[in-house]
């Protein structure tokens, strides 16, 4: 590979940890969608002296290409565009065309502030002709809030980019269309990426696997393969030259082999995006006691849940689980809360209060206490129950504290669900 990038993550809040990364990871996909080689990404500071240090040790590396994200606002800490201008040895000046622009943006803005207390519209423009001025040269990439992003020609060529995610990926896509950025990474190598989930299969199984399909796929080498264990689910990444895609199928044909039980996508689509497909035409309704709710409101994320999702029941106390629900509280005594038959009438009392089809419930215990011997800490019970009588119960012991409990009782309540679902 003959291209390479770095990212360069700027804002004391993301350093300090106040804010999370989301640009460092989006824009390492979209490079090595590219074909681009990442080689660094870098978090530092609002301060000109530790983003100009950044800058110049990705360039001593060789990389073509540096993506910065951030500082790009109207206050005094915003720094990063004289930064780059420094570091690219160009002059800040100011675009009129560009001024003009972000006072037509902030003009629309401000029109939903009225009465004495309203800002006054001259002094807010003053206060953002900042996001104005520019390195001399460079491509303006129109704001898609107040701050315009740039390409600033150079070795390497710099990509500046907002920090707020949604302006920063829609700016990403407009950069990589102008002719300098398509020029410093010209060289790249072309790549076919695929990605591939599983469920119920632990990672040293897909392990093995792998060292087996080592020795028996020919150009296993020109495979380049990532896993990444989330919320219970194995994702395999396989990038490869396009001449390598008979080397994909054999390896594709190995997995199928032996876990053709635990793969569930084999172009990419999550459970979620699934489950949807499936759920089209039905109604959902959900009973959950130690996830408070998680399920349903993973269930009405994807678009047009609303269609599905007829309701759901957080049931924490016995007395919610009788009351609300039906459970029988005989049924309760002589099984536990946390029990399969507990499960099994939370999921019909669903299905009854709700009218639906389809019902999940959840029964368990996330912790931190409240375990026996027999029952510990991370003990959930599962029922999928389906307006025809169908039912699938299930009762795992899953690791971590409260929130991975929870996380991965969601996760498996989607494949219990996927599962029924797709035996219709």
């Amino acid at each position: 590979m003959s291209v390479r990038a770095g990212i360069v993550v700027t804002g004391t809040e993301v350093l300090t940890g106040r804010v999370a990364d989301r640009n460092g990871p989006w824009l390492a996909d979209r490079l090595l969608e590219l074909g681009v080689e990442l080689a660094h990404i870098t978090i530092c500071g609002d301060r000109p002296r530790d983003i100009e240090s950044q800058l110049r040790f990705l360039a001593a590396e060789g990389v073509d290409l540096i993506v910065t994200s951030g500082g790009l606002g109207p206050t005094a800490d915003d720094l990063t565009v004289e930064t780059v201008a420094r570091f690219c040895g160009r002059d800040v000046v100011l675009d009129a065309d560009l001024e003009a622009r972000i006072a037509e943006i902030i003009r629309s803005m401000m029109g939903r502030y009225t009465g004495p207390d309203a800002p006054d519209f001259e002094t807010v423009r003053a206060a953002n002709r900042k996001q104005a001025m520019i390195p001399a040269g460079a491509t303006v990439l129109d704001p898609v809030g107040t701050a315009p992003g740039l390409v600033v020609p150079g070795t390497p060529t710099v990509v500046v980019l907002p920090g707020p995610p949604r302006e920063l990926q829609p700016m990403w896509h407009k950069a990589m269309a102008t002719a300098v950025a398509a020029e410093a990474i010209a060289g790249r190598t072309q790549y076919e990426q695929q990605t591939l989930r599983m469920f119920g299969l632990p990672e040293s199984g897909l392990a093995d696997t792998l060292r087996h399909a080592e020795k028996v796929v020919p150009d296993f080498s020109r495979l380049e393969i990532t896993t990444c264990l989330r919320r219970g689910e194995l994702e395999i990444v396989t990038r490869y030259e396009p001449d390598a895609a008979g080397a994909y199928a054999r390896l594709l044909a190995v997995l199928r082999e032996r876990h053709a039980d635990a793969i569930f996508s084999e172009d990419g689509s999550l459970i979620d995006d699934l489950v949807a497909r499936l759920l089209a035409g039905r109604q959902i309704a959900t009973a959950e006691s130690c996830t408070a709710g998680l399920l349903a409101g993973r269930l009405a994320d994807p678009p047009g849940a609303s269609a599905y999702l007829a309701g759901g029941v957080v049931s924490y106390s016995n007395e919610a689980k009788v009351d609300l629900l039906g459970v029988d509280a005989a049924l309760i005594a002589e099984y536990g809360a946390v029990s399969e038959p507990v499960a099994e009438a939370m999921a019909a009392g669903a299905l009854r209060r709700f009218c639906a089809d389809t019902a999940v419930a959840i029964t368990g215990i996330a912790g931190p206490g409240g375990g026996t011997p027999d029952k510990p800490v991370g003990t959930v019970c599962f029922c999928v129950a389906l307006g025809d009588g169908r039912m699938i119960t299930r009762t795992i012991a899953l690791p971590g504290d409260r929130a991975d409990v929870r996380e991965r009782s969601t996760t498996v309540a989607m494949h219990l669900l996927y599962r029924a679902l797709s035996a219709d």
